[in-house]
């Protein structure tokens, strides 16, 4: 269904249109037809960043009758900033509406300019409920007659301690309102509300009730409690681009590591509860247009932030309560984006992990630090597209070039290539010349035993899996998506079942569906990852009775079928000639080499 099928007025179509939405979200696909078609009370269960404020903003300003001077809509919000964005946008859809008054009310302000605006008379409230209360006491607003109530994230508002000031102004509102609540989790308090004060309430959701967005990748780096400030370095350096939210537990925390990022040349700034609204707003105003990177911000001093685009949230610490990690990665992957939600964990901390993955019913993919190696790959390519995609000015810079070229004329290309890029490039190079692997051991799986003095780690395959291991490792700058994609790219199925993940410094395992043991064998013949050909072979340690895989090489012939279903897995097969005519070699050369 498209906006101009919902019937909406005109004007606020053209406002829409006007702003550049041309299809609307899941939410407001589902909620504005039905609010306008039958008003009734609706539980909008749906993350930050889906739409929500035009779900309820577009109907609020058909159902104002703009012949009545006094407030009909009340619409609440947690932060002074949600409440003033609620208040833009929804003015910017009733842009050719002009009779229409919006007004925000809040605290920090001039109570007093707010008052005479409520005066004035006003069509719709945005509003925080501490000041909404503080108003409703003083006798300066009249809600006698609103028809339209809206709880915006009552989730956060309860959690921020405002539920007296909630039930407070519920109570001075008319009995025959519609009520519009809106959460991205129902913990037992929100809950109650929708009892106490909704009628028959129709429930919309986008999305698992209380789970994660959708398109939100959830990922976990399991370091030493002392390495997590370099952890968080890497992770940093690793995306140039990087533009997101870095959460703290303590408000000491988040300046101690906000000091730390910005000594050691980070763009970053701090949010906490020790800024005056003036400081906070500041920051605020940085962050929004970019002027900063990353914000290092406390789950308190982060409520209501509302900003698009960001690219990573990061959890410098986990959460306490599964709903603030709910509303943590909801920053991001925000209007149909894609984002990415990071947490750096010591060892003692997966339990918790995997709690919060059955809260929001989505898995976490446990990813390695980055190494210093591909840190410095990734910088280094990352500088080359900056070169190569530069706007030159022509006309500007024509006057300078003999003097340049004059400067430089006894430079060859590859010298004037390597001082270029040294440049700009050396502090990764000096930093992570020879540093250490930050990655901590995995002992929390209960299927893998530890054999040690040298030897691998092995574990049990699941029902029905076969575990392959492959020659390539953390060295080589492998992660999870590369096996993925190799498993794909092998089996020549998108559909077929991915287990446990296991990266180590020279190789890596990986749990496929037994059916497809044989075809992935046969398939990877050839395939190589950066250079380096995978050398694919069923796990010796796999589940008793699993299948066995043998497979010949080039000049062998293909022996891929399966041999039997008894005993461990053996495999065979020459290795491919690589590019460059050298010759094959033998199993215990291979291993030299990777």
């Amino acid at each position: 269904m498209q906006f101009n099928e919902m019937g909406l007025d005109p004007r606020i179509l053209k406002g829409i249109q006007e702003m550049g939405f041309e299809q609307p979200s899941p939410i407001q696909e589902q909620f504005i037809p039905l609010f306008l078609k039958d008003p009734t009370d609706i539980v909008g269960l749906a993350q930050t960043g889906t739409g929500k404020t035009a779900a309820f903003g577009l109907p609020i300003l058909q159902k104002i009758d703009l012949k009545i001077k006094a407030p009909q809509a009340l619409i609440l919000s947690p932060t002074r900033e949600l409440c003033v964005q609620i208040a833009r946008e929804i003015s910017d859809y009733a842009k050719y509406i002009p009779e229409i008054s919006i007004l925000p009310v809040y605290g920090g302000a001039d109570i007093s300019g707010q008052i005479s605006a409520l005066r004035r008379g006003v069509h719709i409230i945005a509003a925080t409920p501490g000041r909404m209360h503080d108003m409703i006491r003083k006798n300066k607003v009249d809600l006698s007659q609103i028809t339209i109530m809206v709880l915006d994230e009552a989730d956060e508002m309860l959690n921020m301690g405002f539920q007296e000031d909630v039930d407070a102004i519920l109570e001075q509102t008319p009995k025959t309102k519609k009520t519009l609540l809106f959460s991205a989790t129902m913990p037992r308090e929100v809950a109650a509300i929708a009892k106490n004060y909704m009628t028959n309430p129709v429930e919309v959701a986008v999305g698992k009730k209380g789970g994660g967005a959708d398109n939100v990748e959830h990922i976990y780096h399991m370091v030493h409690a002392k390495d997590r400030y370099s952890a968080l370095k890497r992770v940093m350096d690793f995306v140039p681009e990087v533009y997101g939210i870095v959460f703290c537990r303590t408000r000491m925390e988040t300046k101690e590591i906000a000091a730390q990022l910005i000594t050691d040349g980070y763009s970053a700034e701090a949010l906490h509860g020790d800024l005056s609204q003036q400081q906070r707003d500041f920051v605020m105003e940085k962050f929004r247009s970019k002027g900063v990177q990353m914000l290092i911000a406390t789950d308190v001093a982060a409520r209501g932030i509302d900003v698009n685009d960001l690219t990573h949230i990061v959890n410098y610490n986990l959460p306490d309560d599964i709903e603030n990690y709910t509303h943590r990665s909801g920053r991001t992957g925000r209007a149909g984006k894609s984002g990415i939600s990071i947490s750096i964990i010591h060892m003692k901390e997966q339990g918790r992990i995997r709690m919060i993955e059955k809260g929001i019913g989505k898995k976490f993919l446990r990813m390695p630090v980055p190494t210093g190696k591909v840190i410095c790959e990734k910088q280094l390519m990352y500088l080359i597209d900056k070169l190569e995609t530069v706007t030159i000015n022509e006309e500007q810079i024509e006057p300078f070039l003999p003097t340049v070229y004059q400067k430089l004329e006894a430079l060859s290309k590859e010298d004037l290539i390597k001082h270029v890029v040294s440049l700009e490039f050396n502090r990764f190079l000096e930093y992570y010349g020879n540093t250490a692997d930050l990655n901590a051991p995995d002992t929390h799986d209960a299927g893998r035993r530890e054999v040690r003095e040298g030897r691998e780690m092995r574990r049990t395959s699941s029902e029905g899996m076969t575990q392959i291991r492959l020659n390539v490792g953390l060295s080589q700058g492998l992660i999870p998506k590369d096996i993925i994609t190799f498993v794909i790219d092998a089996t020549g199925r998108r559909n077929v079942e991915i287990g446990k993940i296991d990266l180590y410094k020279t190789y890596a395992t990986v749990e496929i569906e037994s059916a497809y043991g044989t075809t992935l064998l046969k398939n990877s013949r050839g395939m190589n990852f950066k250079g380096s050909f995978f050398d694919a072979e069923v796990n010796n340690a796999g589940r008793e009775g699993g299948g066995r895989f043998d497979r010949g090489g080039d000049r062998g012939g293909d022996r891929g079928a399966s041999r039997g279903g008894d005993g461990g897995g053996r495999f065979e097969r020459g290795f491919r000639k690589p590019e460059g005519g050298r010759e094959d070699f033998k199993r215990r050369d291979r291993k030299k080499r990777f």
